[in-house]
């Protein structure tokens, strides 16, 4: 007998097994067939009897999809209570088998933007990130953060990135310990400003990077701070070139320090 998860999520658009549900997520995003599932993925989602896994990728599905039921699912639990939402723990990152849900989110979140204007869900979406970035210093997201935010929605998010970014700084001084890297994961955030507004991204980097930074956090502000083309990006870049490692020269490049005179001995990547 086929299961509901395996209708909605095992099964693809043209009836045949799915071996990732992601396939079928990804499918659903140009296939206007995915609407069909909507009801039965809504279920799933707020059936308690179901296995965790499978809820938790209804959610992310219906999220992918631009749906109010996925998004509001989202910031309900984002700006509430983020560890006791009922998928807590199930999907953990490979760095420090830490939860990732909520970078699966707001992957899926920044993923839907032709989807939700299309479905005239734009503000839901842009209330999920917001609520997401309000996590930043709180949750662990992977990779899946300020890697994946495009630049409408940094722009957006500008009050809400500079507020993860001071209170994670707040923190990290006071000493307490946090269960994933938020030094490199602010890092990301705060590049990603780079998108949008130089001159805030120069400052919240080096706000971060000030405080005797990690060789993984200087090697994640490499590429955001490649881009800054003002003299406060150039500043920092040179200061980049001499803290960093051949990583960090690599990215950088070609780059000259704000005070010139300089011939890179690593070859740009």
């Amino acid at each position: 007998m086929t299961t509901a998860y395996e209708r909605l999520l095992g099964t693809g658009f043209d009836g045949t097994p799915a071996d990732d549900p992601y396939d079928v997520i990804w499918e659903g995003e140009d296939d206007p067939a995915h609407r069909d599932r909507v009801p039965g993925l809504t279920a799933l989602l707020d059936d308690p009897a179901a296995a965790c896994g499978e809820r938790l990728l209804a959610l992310i599905a219906l999220v992918h999809w631009a749906e109010p039921a996925g998004y509001e699912a989202v910031v309900r639990a984002a700006t509430t209570d983020p560890r006791a939402a009922f998928w807590y723990g199930w999907s953990t990152d490979r760095w420090f088998s830490q939860d990732d849900s909520y970078g699966h989110f707001c992957e899926a979140a920044v993923r839907s933007r032709e989807l939700a204007e299309q479905k005239g869900t734009s503000r839901l979406r842009a209330a999920t990130l917001r609520a997401l970035v309000g996590l930043a210093d709180r949750e662990g997201f992977d990779s899946r953060l300020g890697d994946c935010l495009d630049a409408e929605s940094v722009r957006d998010c500008l009050p809400g990135i500079r507020a993860a970014v001071e209170r994670g700084l707040a923190g990290m001084r006071a000493g307490r310990r946090y269960p994933f890297d938020v030094e490199t994961q602010l890092v990301g955030l705060a590049g990603a400003v780079t998108l949008v507004d130089e001159e805030l991204a120069v400052e919240l980097l080096r706000l971060l990077l000030d405080d005797a930074p990690s060789g993984r956090a200087l090697r994640h502000a490499a590429g955001p701070v490649s881009r800054c083309q003002g003299p406060a990006g150039r500043a920092l870049a040179a200061w980049l070139w001499d803290a960093g490692d051949d990583y960090v020269r690599e990215v950088l490049g070609e780059r000259q320090p704000a005070d010139g005179d300089f011939q890179p001995d690593v070859k740009a990547g």
